[in-house]
């Protein structure tokens, strides 16, 4: 267990007023502040208007994290959007990767496949956003403690919204409930908690794309689209984006779900620019120009469920809206990509498909990147894919590693003993398309967490996020805009895998630097 000063972590809570007196200050605080989800599904038959909200699963108390590994972290930010940023621009590099996988993988394929149909006519807007996240596991080896990368997000990076209402949520409660427990300890006299401003950062990084997207040469009034899935429950953590862009930058913001993106979009005709033009459902005859893109929906099959979804996302694809992301900038995001870039030489040193983003620098950046990588390692017909493969389907020798697709959302992992079975399920021919990761091991925490109303207390596994915008120019290879955007910190049972909040398995969190 990690000790903070003065004490033990977490104080206890012996007492059951306790308890009770600090989930209900909780849960009232979490739904007047927006720190909420839509319910479940089991209980959406019971809301047909759509008017309930329920309390997002969130610990009690901010979870102790290295104060160096929080540093390095976020220090590190804008060279990680610069790298992705890099790899968009270089299809040759994402072309050979993606024929690794597509073989095993059909929706990577189609993704490519809309890809080309745009180059085969040609892009019109040299302009991509990312909002990415880097996400971390702090590794404990001895009494050495270093950040090690789980991946690296670059489409639909959630809870930048969530996130900064759950940092405010400990402000608030070391301000006003910790001091008076019993078992206060350090928590009476204040904790180290940092400022975390990931909605704002992220609404920035949107604006800096609208502003760059300019006016319309229509007369039309621009605004920025969220394109998002249909019966979202994380629709408060958007909204916090949305409300930034609408209070702090005067943007027009309208959300439309992927399924009526044909519907509700057209390409102005006849014009080589090609705007995207958007009417209003409940008016048609007004009609906005659409100067950004932000896709919070389409990084998965499930929202693909019949060939119509491709053509709208090739609609989003050729127009001249800037996409966040762009076809090539989501590719990037491929857990391949993160392999490649981990490879390491046979004579060490910085790996070859890292240099060739990072080339002309001292160094000092390369090296400042790898030394967050984890040892990742091919599933493919290479010499060292054929060691993975060994490695991945020993019944002992397994328990050591994780298997990832290339997919986001969560939930999608192989863990230790599971990795043999899922591979005797599928073609070998298939094994290319996953990459086998080896399992970072955190120090021993344990936390307090309140979800669906219940509190679960015991050990706990933390998961840092660092958001991150990148506006850059695919012509000119111009980075226009490059800043780090504030922290996501996940936590979830020390027996659980995986650590997604919206796909049910983990809690926010913040952090408390020690």
């Amino acid at each position: 267990m990690v000790s903070i000063t003065g004490g033990s972590y977490p104080p206890a809570l012996d007492n059951d007023l306790e308890r009770e007196r600090l989930a209900l200050a909780i849960k009232d605080w979490s739904i007047a502040n927006g720190l909420a989800v839509r319910p479940p599904p089991a209980v959406v038959g019971h809301d047909p208007r759509g008017i309930l909200a329920v309390n997002a699963p969130v610990t009690l108390f901010p979870s102790p994290f290295p104060r160096s590994c929080f540093e390095e972290a976020k220090s590190i930010q804008t060279a990680y959007n610069e790298l992705y940023a890099r790899i968009s621009q270089d299809e040759e590099f994402l072309e050979g990767l993606v024929q690794e996988v597509a073989g095993g993988d059909e929706f990577i394929a189609n993704l490519w496949d809309v890809h080309l149909r745009v180059k085969g006519e040609g892009y019109v807007q040299p302009l991509n956003l990312g909002l990415f996240r880097s996400d971390y596991m702090v590794h404990q080896d001895g009494e050495a403690l270093q950040i090690k990368q789980v991946e690296f997000n670059t489409i639909a990076s959630s809870f930048g919204g969530l996130s900064a209402q759950t940092s405010k949520l400990h402000q608030y409660l070391a301000q006003t409930e910790y001091p008076l427990l019993q078992a206060a300890g350090p928590y009476a006299s204040g904790l180290d908690l940092p400022a975390n401003h990931s909605a704002k950062g992220l609404a920035t990084g949107l604006a800096a794309a609208f502003a760059a997207y300019g006016p319309s040469a229509l007369s039309h009034p621009t605004c920025v689209l969220f394109l998002v899935q249909d019966g979202e429950r994380n629709v408060f953590d958007q909204r916090h984006l949305e409300y930034e862009l609408q209070s702090a930058h005067g943007i027009p913001v309208f959300r439309l779900p992927f399924s009526e993106i044909l519907s509700r979009t057209s390409i102005a005709p006849g014009l080589p620019a090609r705007q995207l033009l958007y009417s209003l459902p409940s008016n048609p005859s007004r009609v906005f120009e659409a100067a950004v893109v932000y896709l919070r929906a389409g990084y998965g099959p499930g929202d693909y469920p019949a060939a119509s979804a491709w053509e709208a996302r090739y609609q989003i694809e050729r127009s001249g809206a800037i996409a966040c992301p762009s076809i090539l900038t989501q590719l990037a995001g491929m857990k391949k990509v993160q392999q490649v870039l981990a490879t390491p030489e046979p004579s060490g040193g910085v790996p070859a498909a890292l240099r060739r983003f990072v080339a002309g620098d001292d160094g000092a950046k390369a090296y400042g990147l790898l030394r967050t990588f984890t040892n990742i390692f091919p599933m493919d017909a290479t010499p060292a894919g054929q060691a993975a493969r060994k490695m991945a389907t020993d019944p002992e020798g397994c328990k050591k590693y994780v298997m990832k697709p290339q997919r986001e959302g969560g939930g999608n992992n192989f863990y230790r003993t599971a990795i043999p079975a899922h591979l005797q399920s599928i073609p070998e021919a298939h094994w290319g398309s996953f990459i086998l990761m080896e399992l970072i091991t955190p120090p021993p925490l344990e936390n307090v967490i309140l979800r669906n109303g219940e509190l679960e207390q015991g050990g706990v596994i933390c998961e840092l996020g660092v958001y991150g915008t990148c506006l850059w120019d695919q012509k000119t290879k111009a980075i226009v805009h490059n800043e780090e955007s504030g922290y996501l910190l996940r936590t979830k049972g020390d027996q659980s895998e995986e650590g997604g909040v919206a796909a049910g398995y983990g809690c926010m969190d913040s952090c408390s630097l020690v």
